[in-house]
């Protein structure tokens, strides 16, 4: 049908296209720039009925202001900031500035007398309306004559988010070149080398619409942007390649454009719309999360990969009708490339480095089984010392200048925290409070505690402590304030930025068992419907948590445990923020799952006609094996820039999922998968009856089945496979 209508689906992508460059890309202007919390948390519930008992408290912004010479009380130093410090009070966009100049309070004040800062409190309540109203304060901060850093929560947060988004435009700068260049030499044209990057750009500018069209009814964090250019272009590229390399081999064999085009996307189509599926529920699984940034990255993770399937499985075989055998078009001459076929592999062909690698392994199974386990196991062992910690100052550069006021304060004013733990007691007067706050001062790692504010029966209790807000000291302090009891008929909540990191760790490790069991359920279930067999499901899941382990080892060793750091330019923190791997873990699974389903879709291809496993394990491999490690390599190309950002966490996901995928592509799908097949023989292709009707009847086939004398003996050997049932 798509090659009957296909002007009318080239038109329609043309629309798409249109609609998502010009209405789609607003989209930019109306995401949310936080989403970290968890609305049902005890942070969230404090930080709520404070404002609401209380009005707004704490400080969003901090500005440190310092000098070489004069002293803070000298005239140099002290009229220049009050005159801001004037300014900035009869600023609309700020509730109230807390100098040392008013409160003389020791902690605002450096050692050396040569710094103080001031706590500054907007009067908004979102988090995206302070970062609008921060950005708009940010010239009448500036004080002549002194030196004048701004950091704190809300400059954080802006500061975070603008290189990030400055990380990921330099990522695709970096990589679109450079895969343009690959695709080149790949497909050994540049007619088919440009159309992955028609999908890719048709996948973003469609992700773009339909989050678009999400956050007309829920908040979508901005967060959801830098997974949409991450899979949207990985996938297209992906599936592209694969129907393209298809389309050509069946032009080679000598079918006409529209039966090529019938025969790939019998094939190539179906393997494309499972790894599709797989990979769009593998995302879903965020959508358990409280948190609206992984809620959003599941909702942009998903929009990206289904409409780079739907274009490669319409839009893509739309255009192969259109251009038929000049797909070859524009050739570009490479000495190592053979022949009219550009060194495709055809049917029956057994030369080539992956005819003798899919041998060697069908030969010595065990032996490859044996290697590559203990490989994967040792790049894995350091994931048995992982440490989880909130967001910390030091993912942003070390020149960034929230991270320089955070380490500032930290070194030059003893005592003094930016982000003290807030206790709220709520029920009894500011007199029946005094009691606990004498219980909260001697608590282990508490350096002081001050009554911030008091209305009526609630109190509002200040608390410090020495070191990091995400370091070890602080959770146990928050862990230890919420084991106090109340008095009396008190209520206490327990918030600040320490409980808000204590929370989101809490939060996520609660529910990331049912995320990975929605993520395994969904996708044994779809690779059963794809290749009729309880084992390899099975199997795909435990390879994928074998390669995903080995990423998350790497990850460990270099970010937790510091090796590289100088020269991958970051500061390690002794701990990995959660998620991240949270993250990393949704789209490495989908991502595995992907090249297990291309190369397993060619192995249920051959074992419909020949009935043979072991002459199928080894014939796939030989077919797919070029289009799998080229498919790996284009996508490094999009994930590498990512390694380059300045944000820890950026270049965090970036290396592991460069890990993972060379990982993947070469050591689990080219010699551990064929090597189990091998071992495991005709068991690969068992099922017990009731669902092997159930796969026969409602099972996604890849071909369009076995020819005309194959039929009974592929019954025999499945008959034969199923002898335990």
């Amino acid at each position: 049908m798509v090659v009957r209508l296909r002007w009318a689906v080239l038109v329609a992508a043309l629309v798409l296209v249109a609609v998502g460059s010009t209405w789609g890309v607003g989209v930019f202007g109306q995401l949310t720039g936080g989403g970290f919390d968890d609305p049902a948390s005890e942070s969230s519930r404090a930080a709520e009925r404070i404002t609401r008992e209380l009005g707004p408290q704490g400080a969003d912004l901090v500005v440190l202001w310092s000098s070489d010479g004069p002293t803070v009380d000298e005239p140099a130093f002290r009229d220049p900031v009050t005159a801001t410090v004037a300014g900035l009070r009869e600023r609309p966009e700020i509730t109230s500035v807390t100098t040392w100049y008013d409160t003389q309070a020791p902690g605002l004040l450096s050692t050396d007398r040569r710094a103080t800062y001031a706590l500054v409190q907007l009067r908004a309540a979102d988090k995206d309306d302070k970062a609008a109203a921060y950005e708009e304060l940010r010239p009448a901060l500036a004080t002549p004559g002194v030196r004048t850093e701004v950091g704190g929560a809300t400059a954080a947060l802006y500061e975070s988010n603008v290189q990030t988004t400055k990380d990921i435009t330099r990522a695709e700068l970096l990589s679109m070149p450079v895969l343009l260049v690959l695709l080149v030499l790949i497909f050994g044209g540049l007619v088919a080398a440009s159309t992955p990057l028609l999908i890719g750009g048709l996948a973003i500018l469609g992700a773009f619409v339909a989050v678009r069209l999400v956050n007309m009814v829920t908040d979508v964090s901005v967060f959801a942007i830098n997974v949409i250019t991450l899979i949207g272009l990985g996938m297209a590229v992906d599936y592209a390649l694969f129907v393209v390399s298809r389309f050509r081999e069946e032009l080679a064999a000598g079918h006409d454009t529209p039966a090529a085009i019938r025969r790939t996307m019998a094939t190539a189509g179906r393997t494309v719309l499972v790894s599709g599926l797989t990979i769009a529920l593998a995302m879903a699984s965020l959508l358990i999360f409280p948190q609206a940034f992984l809620r959003s990255m599941g909702l942009g993770g998903m929009a990206a990969v289904l409409v780079a399937m739907l274009a490669a499985l319409t839009v893509l075989p739309a255009l192969l009708a259109v251009l038929g055998h000049r797909i070859d078009a524009l050739r570009v001459p490479l000495p190592w490339r053979r022949g009219a076929r550009g060194g495709r592999p055809a049917a029956g062909e057994t030369g080539g480095v992956w005819a003798r690698i899919a041998h060697s392994v069908m030969r010595r199974p065990v032996r490859y089984l044996v290697g590559v386990t203990a490989l994967l196991l040792l790049l894995a062992a350091p994931i048995l010392r992982m440490e989880f910690g909130g967001f910390d100052d030091r993912v942003l550069p070390a020149s960034a200048e929230p991270r320089v006021v955070s380490e500032r304060i930290a070194a030059q004013f003893p005592g003094s925290t930016i982000a003290p733990i807030d206790v709220l007691v709520s029920g009894v007067s500011p007199e029946q409070a005094q009691p606990f706050a004498d219980r909260v001062a001697a608590v282990p790692g508490v350096t002081g505690v001050q009554v911030a504010a008091n209305r009526g029966a609630s109190t509002l209790l200040t608390v410090t402590y020495p070191g990091e807000p995400s370091g070890d000291v602080a959770r146990d302090v928050v862990q230890a304030l919420r084991a106090l009891p109340a008095p009396g008929d008190a209520e206490v909540l327990v918030g600040g930025r320490p409980s808000v990191d204590l929370d989101l760790i809490d939060g996520l490790a609660d529910r990331l068992p049912w995320m990975a069991l929605l993520m395994a359920a969904a996708i044994l279930v779809l690779l059963f419907l794809a290749f009729g067999s309880v084992v390899l499901p099975v199997k795909a899941v435990l390879m994928n948590l074998v390669s995903i382990g080995a990423s998350f080892g790497v990850v460990v060793w270099i970010f937790q445990d510091g090796h590289f750091a100088d020269l991958l330019g970051f500061t390690p923190t002794g701990f990995i923020e959660p998620s991240n791997p949270i993250l990393m873990l949704a789209v490495l699974f989908g991502l595995a799952t992907d090249y297990e389903v291309f190369l397993l879709s060619r192995v249920r291809e051959e074992w419909d006609r020949t009935g043979d496993n072991t002459a199928s394990v080894a014939t796939a491999l030989q077919h797919t094996g070029r289009i799998i490690t080229a498919a790996a390599l284009l996508l490094i190309i999009v994930v590498a820039g990512f390694a380059t950002g300045e944000m820890a966490y950026i270049k965090l996901i970036g290396i592991g999922m460069i890990v993972a995928i060379v990982v993947d592509a070469t050591l689990v799908r080219a010699l551990l998968v064929p090597a189990t097949m091998r071992l495991l023989g005709n068991w690969n292709w068992w099922a017990p009856g009731p669902l092997g009707r159930v796969y026969r009847r409602f099972g996604i086939r890849e071909s369009d089945g076995p020819g005309p004398a194959a039929p009974e003996r592929v019954v025999r050997q499945q008959d034969r496979a199923r002898v335990a049932e």
